[in-house]
């Protein structure tokens, strides 16, 4: 193993998989041939099952025909009738060839064509004779076709014994095949699960050392050395890695320190900027005629404007640092809900809104304080974008594996153009209320932060595919039971915003 060091996983990984690919692409063209020639015979012999079994119905049909005519013909002599005798036994001719030549007993097929045929020449006898021969003609007649319809079974038992038999001799050959292309596989599973067995064995530890490091920066374990063992390119990325967790580490302190001088630096001149503004418009410093006053309020607006920008700025790395950090404990959702919604009562009674929380009471394992704030916020964003007098939902429904929360509002709904960026930080769309004030756009940023924290996912519904109550398009999955698949309120939504949180959730037992 110490010389498989020399070698990078890349090169390991290329001479495996190839020797594989190898053994199971020679027993694949192997069995890709022997298929190939037993679906030939296989449409070949269904070919020729359906034209005799065609040719068999055609045969009796035509004898039907030609017992028919013959029959009026010797009551009322019509040529015309005479006529369609002659072709239906033309036809019936032609069927009886197609069925001799696919039969395989050769005398067999030869004596009942020969009585076949010797048997309508003596039909064709009958047809002509004095009206005091009639009923000795007819009798004659009749027992004539009925060796007629005799002979037509017999055809159509030879040509269903000769297709059983080809059948079996297909069977009989693919069986074979099949048992020479298992052993084939066989031999190439057996080699390939010796080669993954010994190649895994050897890489399980270094990957898993990898797996936990990745693990520990992504959860930002800065204070761990990185060392890795194995191949030569594994122990490269170890390398890496450990550069990466130095640089993250030193990334994260300038952060600190960044937030921290921003915090100091920044809000306090602002404050001091907006103070002075503020006394300025007062008079204190001496009256300001009309273009002055105008200048003050421009600043004291733009002031404003950028301390709360470096306020949504803070507040936005904040909740980022803070989603890593989760306090896990069962929690009621539709009693966290209710409390987010009894904490912004004042906003949303000063607007005449119905608020309404639906659903079972449902035990989830979660972070109260995060995602009651992530609640919160949608909350918040549906009371602001909602016109007077509309509606808000929250609907808390279970589905297998998950916890459902829908959150839809009778707003303008969020523009198309504007769907695919929502929960970027920042991103303002263009549909804004007119009686609000402009929002940061960062609220729905730290939903989406606080949400994946959880292990869980947030969507924006389409209008078309949205249905107020958690109820599921025809292919999602059924709910589990006790749970509704739709509110009784529930109906089309064609506008309005309408949110999805769906979280792991596993039911108690």
């Amino acid at each position: 193993m110490f010389l498989l060091d020399r070698f990078s996983f890349h090169q390991l990984l290329l001479v495996a998989f190839l020797l594989i690919a190898g053994l199971l692409g020679a027993a694949s063209l192997r069995g890709l041939f022997t298929i190939e020639a037993l679906i030939t015979q296989s449409s070949q012999g269904a070919q020729q099952a359906v034209s005799l079994g065609a040719a068999a119905q055609r045969l009796a049909e035509r004898s039907v025909t030609m017992e028919r005519a013959a029959r009026q013909y010797l009551v009322l002599d019509d040529p015309v009738l005479r006529q369609r005798f002659d072709d239906a036994a033309r036809e019936a001719g032609e069927a009886l060839d197609q069925l001799v030549a696919g039969t395989d007993d050769a005398r067999r097929r030869d004596n009942d064509a020969r009585t076949w045929r010797s048997t309508l020449q003596t039909v064709r006898l009958q047809l002509s004779g004095v009206p005091d021969t009639l009923r000795d003609r007819e009798q004659t007649l009749t027992a004539a076709f009925r060796e007629l319809g005799q002979i037509n079974i017999d055809l159509a038992d030879q040509v269903r014994r000769a297709t059983e038999a080809r059948n079996a001799a297909l069977l009989e050959r693919l069986e074979m095949g099949r048992t020479a292309l298992a052993r084939q596989i066989g031999v190439a599973i057996a080699v390939a699960v010796g080669l993954a067995l010994a190649f895994g064995v050897w890489l399980a530890r270094p990957l898993k050392r990898l797996e936990a490091a990745i693990v520990g920066l992504g959860e930002n374990r800065l204070d761990r050395p990185i060392e890795m063992r194995g191949p030569a390119d594994v122990r490269q990325l170890g390398r890496r890695l450990e550069w990466l967790r130095l640089r993250l580490a030193e990334l994260d302190a300038d952060k600190a320190r960044f937030l921290r001088h921003v915090s100091h630096e920044l809000k306090t001149p602002l404050a001091a900027m907006r103070e002075g503004v503020a006394l300025m418009e007062d008079g204190v410093t001496g009256p300001l005629n009309e273009p002055q006053r105008e200048v003050a309020r421009i600043l004291r607006q733009n002031t404003a404007v950028l301390q709360g920008q470096i306020e949504d700025l803070l507040r936005f790395n904040t909740a980022a640092f803070d989603a890593r950090r989760l306090v896990r404990r069962p929690v009621s959702l539709t009693a966290l809900i209710a409390d987010q919604v009894e904490m912004q009562k004042l906003q949303w009674q000063a607007r005449r809104l119905t608020v309404e929380v639906t659903g079972e009471p449902l035990q989830v394992e979660v972070d109260a304080d995060k995602l009651g704030t992530a609640l919160g916020n949608l909350l918040s964003n549906a009371i602001r974008f909602s016109p007077v007098g509309g509606r808000i939902v929250f609907a808390v429904s279970q589905w297998p594996g998950r916890a459902r929360i829908d959150i839809t509002d009778s707003g303008p709904g969020v523009a198309p153009a504007d769907r695919a960026r929502v929960f970027e930080p920042f991103f303002r769309g263009e549909r804004q209320p007119s009686d609000a004030s402009r929002g940061s756009g960062i609220g729905l940023s730290i939903v989406q932060e606080l949400v994946r924290a959880h292990d869980g996912q947030i969507d924006l519904l389409m209008p078309e595919a949205a249905v107020i109550g958690a109820g599921p398009s025809q292919d999602d999955e059924r709910p589990l039971e006790g749970q509704a698949p739709e509110a009784p309120w529930g109906r089309s939504n064609s506008s309005g915003a309408h949110f999805r949180i769906e979280l792991p959730h596993v039911p108690a037992r």
